[in-house]
């Protein structure tokens, strides 16, 4: 483990293999002499915590060689929870919500074995759906489980059933009209519109659509420097040579690279931000014609003007970081249009969401 220069206000720890397999509040103990177990749990469950730039609120997660963990002398902000979560259009058939920076859209596979209440500590985007919907629609929170499961032990007092921090629930325990299916992602500081199934059926029919590129998405970004309208037609692969997600060209070796796939990003049209000459930024417009794991970011730090705020992809293959002097709050992308057929009435629908305001005060200052 080392120590980098932190922060005044966070200590900085970048984890070694001697931590992997710890649980945090192990690692955390282990890296602070004389601290006590309640200590460190303190730390944790005040908001004081980071794990590779995330809040942690888990102290039982397991932690890794070469993660960084950060400690804060004041609480971070709170998490995102059901109360922030927007509805902008809800049928019998699907749901579009505004999707909050901060929140991890679905729950990664290696963590859906997890405790209800592990999971209540940081709940995704798609746990915190059911419970704002049944807000929504009137509906009985928590809800009974499906017919044929044991109700009795599941019956809550009236307190509990109108509590403002509504408890997330088990997928599998709630009623049909409570449970949503998640067709595609946005990352976890990516804000903006995203669709969810509320039948397989549809389901079925929206990851269809997804794969014939039917379903039309845009995209707001701010990056860094003077870009150019163009297409950027790639092969993607999930390391390129040091770990990271990126381009074909940067991979080694013909086993990775048969494993590439097609990534398009159209960039339709660019703004520039401020008046400094040359142009320090430049507001763009991107239309995805396929949708691969953080495709936008890597398209554009691969052409040499990545997001603002950018965490990952600054780093290139040589071992350079391109610079980011726009003190951007997060990564400065938002998916703020969304246009598909609907996949059972086939009517035309088109969604749109204005920037944040996270977003929108920090850009003024860029101006």
């Amino acid at each position: 483990m080392s120590k980098s220069n932190p922060p005044s206000d966070a200590q900085v720890y970048h984890l070694s293999e001697s931590h992997s397999g710890l649980t945090l509040a192990g690692a955390l103990k282990q890296l602070n002499d004389g601290a006590s177990w309640n200590d460190v749990k303190k730390w944790i469950s005040s908001r004081r915590v980071q794990v590779n730039g995330n809040l942690s609120l888990d102290e039982a997660r397991r932690v890794s060689a070469s993660d960084v963990v950060k400690l804060f002398q004041r609480p971070l902000p709170r998490p995102v929870s059901q109360e922030d979560v927007r509805f902008v259009h809800i049928d019998e058939h699907l749901i579009v919500v505004e999707k909050p920076a901060g929140v991890t859209s679905v729950r990664h596979a290696a963590e859906r074995t997890l405790s209800t209440r592990r999971r209540q500590l940081q709940p995704t985007l798609e746990e915190l759906i059911p419970p704002a919907l049944a807000k929504r629609l009137h509906l009985r929170w928590p809800p009974l489980p499906p017919k044929g499961m044991n109700r009795g032990k599941f019956r809550t007092n009236q307190r509990r059933r109108h509590s403002p921090n509504l408890a997330i629930q088990n997928a599998k325990k709630l009623p049909p009209e409570l449970q949503i299916f998640p067709v595609h992602r946005l990352d976890r500081d990516t804000s903006g519109l995203m669709l969810f199934a509320r039948t397989r059926e549809t389901e079925q029919k929206l990851t269809s659509m997804f794969k014939r590129h039917t379903v039309q998405r845009e995209y707001t970004a701010i990056c860094i420097g003077d870009m150019t309208p163009q297409t950027i037609h790639t092969q993607l692969v999930r390391d390129r040579g040091d770990g990271l997600r990126g381009s074909v060209a940067g991979a080694a070796g013909e086993t990775i690279q048969a494993s590439a796939v097609d990534a398009i990003t159209h960039i339709v049209s660019v703004e520039p931000v401020g008046k400094r000459e040359p142009c320090a930024y430049s507001r763009i417009r991107c239309k995805l014609e396929t949708g691969r794991t953080h495709q936008i970011r890597i398209h554009l730090a691969e052409s040499g003007h990545p997001l603002c705020g950018e965490k990952t992809y600054r780093r290139q293959l040589d071992g350079t970081t391109l610079p980011d002097r726009s003190g951007a709050p997060r990564q400065a992308l938002h998916s703020d249009c969304l246009e598909f057929t609907h996949p059972v009435t086939g009517k035309h629908l088109r969604f749109t969401m204005e920037l944040p305001k996270d977003l929108a005060v920090w850009l003024k200052t860029l101006e």
